[in-house]
C-alpha cells in the first residue's frame, strides 16, 4: 500500500514526477500551445495548475485494479496505443479487502494509474470493461484540478480528443 500511496503522490503534487517529452506539433490543443518545450514553459515553475490555458478537470487521473501483472501491463499498453491514455503507471503490490457476493474477500491485485483526457472517461470505461477479467472491474476516476503545466499539456497532446 506505501508503493500506490507513493506513487498516488508522484501524480499529485507538481514537480516530483518524471517530465514529459517535449511536444512538438502544428496545432494547439484545450490544454494549452501544442509546440510548448520544457524550455518555453520555463515560467512555470512552482505553478500549480493556475497558468493560463489549463482547464481544471479537463485532466483526469484513472484507476483501475488487476488481478495480475499481465493483465495491467497488457491493459495499459492498449490504453496507451488506442490514445485513450497518455500515461499508466503499473504498481504492484497492492493489497485490496472487500465485500464480494455478502463474503469479505482480500487479494493481492496491480493498480494502474491513467492519465487521460476527462472527455475520454467513458470510452476509456468502456475498453476496460470489455477487456478486464472481473465481473465487474474497478475504474474510478478523479478530475485533476492542479498540476505541473507542461505535463498537463503534454496528456492533451497524447491522448485523442
Amino acid at each position: 500500500m506505501r508503493a500506490a500511496w507513493a506513487a498516488l503522490s508522484l501524480l499529485l503534487l507538481p514537480g516530483l514526477g518524471r517530465r514529459a517529452p517535449p511536444m512538438a506539433t502544428a496545432q494547439g490543443t484545450a490544454l494549452g500551445t501544442a509546440g510548448d518545450t520544457a524550455r518555453d514553459t520555463a515560467g512555470d515553475k512552482g505553478d500549480t495548475g493556475g497558468s493560463p490555458g489549463y482547464v481544471p478537470g479537463s485532466v483526469s487521473a484513472a484507476f483501475v485494479t488487476c488481478p495480475n501483472q499481465s493483465v495491467a501491463t497488457e491493459l495499459a499498453r492498449a490504453l496507451v496505443q488506442q490514445r485513450l491514455a497518455a500515461c499508466v503507471n503499473i504498481v504492484p503490490g497492492i493489497t485490496s479487502v472487500y465485500t464480494w457476493q455478502g463474503k469479505l474477500e482480500e487479494d493481492s491485485e496491480v493498480l494502474l494509474m491513467i492519465k487521460t483526457r476527462s472527455s475520454r472517461v467513458p470510452e476509456l470505461t468502456e475498453y476496460v470493461r470489455s477487456h478486464h477479467p472481473y465481473e465487474v472491474p474497478e475504474v474510478v476516476a478523479l478530475p485533476v484540478a492542479q498540476g505541473n503545466p507542461p505535463y498537463l499539456r503534454w496528456v492533451g497532446d497524447s491522448v485523442s480528443p
